[in-house]
C-alpha cells in the first residue's frame, strides 16, 4: 500500500488517480472526509484526520509500503511558522514510530537555505527533521512555483483588469505543472529505488518571467493587453490580508518573494533533462482560461 497525503489538493490527488490508474492499492489522506469520497470512488482507501496529530498519521503510516507527505498548513493560520512545525515534528514522529522505509516529500527549490525565505524555511526545517530518521530513505523533491497559483490571480484579472505581484518583472521563475510533480512522485513511490537521502530539483520546462506568464495568459482569455504590475512588498501584504489571509502569512510571502528578487531561491544544479518537465505554460493555459469564465 502506499499512503498519499494532501490528496484532496494539488499534487496529492493527482498522485493518488495516477497510483490507482495503475494498478497500485493507495489509502488517501485528507483533512475532509467528504471531499474525499471522490478518490473513495475511484478505488482508494480514504482516512481524514489531523496532520499534526502524531497517533493519527502513524495509524495512517502503519501500513504503508511508502509514503507521499507535504506541510499542508493553512494560510489563515495565526502563525503560519509554527504551524508548519507541529505538523512536521507529527510527520516525522509517525515516520519514526510506523517503521516506515520509503519516504517522497514535497519541498520546494531554496530549502537549502534555513532562514530569510518565507514559508521555505519550514520546509528546510522538515527537510532537516527528514534527515534524521534512521533507516528510512527520503526523496525530497523541490519544485518552486505552480502554474495552478496563477487561479488565485483570476479575480484581480477580472476584476480590475491587471494581474501583479511583489516578484520583480525581470525575475524568470521556475515555473511547473503539478501534474509533473505527481508524475515524479508516484514514479518514485511505485519504485522505491533509491538509497538514502536524496534532492531531486523538479523546474519545469522553462524559466517564465511573471509578465511573460501573464501575456500568455492574456491571449488565452481574450485580454492580449493584459499587464503584470510589479507591486511593493507592502502592497502585497495588505491585498492579501484582504483576502482573507492571515498576516503572518502574508509577512512570509513577501520574504519570499523578496529572496525570490534577490537571486536566494534558485536551482542549486542548474537546469538539466533530468530536472526539466514536459508540461508548458502553453498546455496549461486553457484549463486557467475555463476557470476564468466562471471567476
Amino acid at each position: 500500500m502506499i499512503t498519499v497525503m494532501g490528496a484532496n489538493g494539488n499534487t496529492g490527488k493527482k498522485i493518488t488517480e495516477t497510483l490507482l490508474k495503475t494498478g497500485e492499492k493507495v489509502q488517501a489522506l485528507g483533512r475532509s472526509q467528504n471531499r474525499l469520497e471522490e478518490l473513495k470512488r475511484a478505488g482508494a482507501e480514504v482516512l481524514a484526520g489531523d496532520a499534526s496529530d502524531a497517533g493519527f498519521m502513524e495509524k495512517a503510516f502503519h501500513p504503508a509500503d511508502a509514503v507521499y507527505t507535504l506541510l499542508p498548513t493553512d494560510r489563515r493560520s495565526p502563525d503560519y511558522r509554527a504551524e508548519q512545525d507541529r505538523q512536521g515534528e507529527a510527520i516525522v514522529e509517525a515516520i519514526r514510530r510506523s517503521g516506515l522505509r520509503y519516504v517522497v516529500t514535497l519541498s520546494s527549490l531554496g530549502a537549502d537555505l534555513s532562514e530569510g525565505t518565507g514559508p521555505i524555511a519550514g520546509l528546510h526545517a522538515q527537510e532537516e527533521r527528514l534527515k534524521q530518521l534512521q533507516g528510512v530513505n527520503v526523496l525530497l523533491l523541490r519544485p518552486v512555483s505552480f502554474f495552478e497559483n496563477f487561479y488565485e490571480m483570476l479575480g484581480l484579472i477580472k476584476h480590475q483588469g491587471i494581474n501583479g505581484g511583489s516578484v520583480r518583472p525581470d525575475i524568470a521563475v521556475p515555473m511547473i505543472a503539478t501534474r509533473d510533480i505527481a508524475d515524479a512522485a508516484a514514479t518514485a513511490l511505485k519504485a522505491r529505488n533509491w538509497q538514502g537521502v536524496v534532492v531531486r530539483e523538479l523546474l519545469g520546462p522553462r524559466d517564465l518571467t511573471y509578465p511573460e506568464a501573464t501575456r500568455i495568459l492574456g491571449e488565452s482569455i481574450g485580454k492580449p493587453d493584459l499587464r503584470y504590475i510589479h507591486f511593493s512588498y507592502d502592497d502585497e501584504a495588505k491585498a492579501l490580508v484582504q483576502a482573507g489571509i492571515s498576516k503572518s502569512f502574508a509577512d512570509l510571502y513577501v520574504e519570499m518573494t523578496r529572496a525570490f528578487n534577490e537571486g536566494k531561491v534558485k536551482s542549486r544544479e542548474g537546469r538539466t533533462p533530468e530536472n526539466t518537465t514536459p508540461t508548458r505554460f502553453e498546455d496549461f493555459v486553457g484549463e486557467l482560461a475555463r476557470a476564468y469564465e466562471t471567476a
